[in-house]
């Protein structure tokens, strides 16, 4: 129902945009986030975006590099990610969640696969 595309190797600094593809229902009126999760590491809350589009929340790691946004109209949601760092590695996820500025992993009801990103020169 929900589809990551988009990751690759890409060298610090560089860009990427990750896709979330809705498919087989609509996610009207929800929250749509990204997470990520590296190896040995916790899933990590990356950035989210109400159904509207008028409310963004971003990890304190990535913000003022990453940007969330989405096309209704496309029911996708993307994220750009800029002058990416090593540290960036990580397989991103995207989910959905009925509730309004939750970043806790646990609150999202509907994942995607995910996709890899890896920052690595």
């Amino acid at each position: 129902q929900l589809q990551a595309s988009g990751g690759g190797l890409v060298q610090p600094g560089g860009s990427l945009r990750l896709s979330c593809a809705e498919s087989g229902r609509t996610f009207r009126g929800y929250q749509m986030g990204w997470f990520r999760q590296a190896p040995g590491k916790e899933r990590e809350f990356v950035a989210a975006l109400t159904w509207s589009g008028a409310n963004t929340y971003y990890g304190d790691s990535v913000k003022g590099r990453f940007t969330i946004s989405r096309d209704n109209a496309k029911n996708t949601v993307y994220l750009q990610l800029n002058s990416l760092k090593t540290d960036d590695t990580a397989v991103y996820y995207c989910a959905a969640t009925v509730y309004i500025g939750k970043r806790d992993a646990a609150a999202y009801s509907h994942w995607g696969q995910g996709t890899q990103v890896t920052v690595s020169s």
